[in-house]
């Protein structure tokens, strides 16, 4: 037998004999759906009656590194529930190895998560007539379009953007270069920023081909992003705390909750784990950049 038997079984399940709605269904599918992505990417060769306890704690720890937050991790968890009860109810198992499983404690809490509602609120924010403000409307677009760390923010080169063809390439942690995928949205700001503020702002020779710098012309530091975020979510009126980190993990809550493949939303995260290093390498660009179109709210 296969995944897929398994699968259809409990699909059929939910909509025949629990009566749930369309979108209840999917919901629930999804959610068994990152366990097979998880079983892939960590190159098991196991069916769902062959699931122990520690694969799934596996999975949950691997969400977390990858940056998914809390909420999101428990409402997986919830759907991986229901598809073991089902499995017990159909004999198809003895025991159930996600009963004793609980979702992640307050003090295994990521930092916070925004709705995108609340991602509109803080980007309208930015004064679009000033020169700090149509920059900071690029870098904002970029960070959530993108999902990068401050420092590939900040490091971020001209020399490096590739818009027509809808990719940024940074360097990352370990100075390892990644390319990713960038939204219409971002790549319509930052072209802005680029081609009407930029020239505007006096650019030292050091940071000649940086792309977000200061109104002296020189690179931002890690903490003038952040003061600038607060600040916005400040006049957004958004009580949550925020920080640049704080779009990273949207980013990727967002893409997950949207039903995009984990595999590809790592990647785009430049996240490394020893047991999918490998299976990264392989990533066709134009898949992930087609994962940011078809499933990241601004794309």
């Amino acid at each position: 037998m296969s995944w897929h038997l398994y699968t259809k079984g409990f699909h059929d399940y939910l909509k025949i004999e629990r009566g749930m709605s369309l979108n209840s269904v999917m919901a629930y599918m999804r959610d068994v759906g990152k366990l097979e992505e998880y079983a892939s990417i960590a190159g098991w060769k196991t069916l769902p009656t062959a699931i122990e306890p520690i694969h799934i704690q596996q999975m949950m720890a691997y969400l977390t590194e990858i940056g998914i937050a809390g909420k999101s991790i428990a409402r997986v968890l919830s759907g991986i529930k229901a598809f073991f009860k089902y499995l017990c109810l159909e004999n198809l198992r003895t025991t159930d190895p996600a009963e004793l499983l609980e979702p992640p404690t307050m003090s295994y809490k990521l930092p916070e998560v925004l709705s995108i509602v609340e991602v509109e609120a803080i980007v309208s924010q930015t004064d679009m007539s000033r020169l700090d403000g149509a920059r900071n409307r690029a870098m904002l677009e970029v960070l959530y379009s993108c999902g990068l760390r401050v420092s590939e923010l900040i490091g971020m080169k001209i020399s490096n953007l590739y818009l027509d063809i809808g990719f940024v390439k940074v360097l990352g942690k370990g100075s390892k270069e990644r390319f990713v995928p960038i939204g219409k949205s971002a790549s319509k700001f930052l072209t802005m920023y680029l081609e009407h503020t930029r020239p505007e702002l006096p650019a030292k020779p050091e940071s000649g081909n940086i792309v977000f710098i200061s109104r002296l012309g020189k690179s931002l530091s890690r903490q003038m992003v952040f003061l600038n975020i607060q600040a916005l979510a400040l006049k957004a009126n958004i009580k949550k705390t925020i920080s640049p980190h704080t779009f990273r993990h949207t980013f990727a809550t967002h893409l997950l909750e949207g039903g995009a493949d984990l595999r590809a939303i790592q990647q785009m995260l430049g996240h490394e784990s020893i047991a999918t290093t490998e299976i990264y390498t392989h990533m066709d660009n134009e898949y992930l950049r087609q994962t940011l179109i078809d499933f990241h709210p601004r794309s």
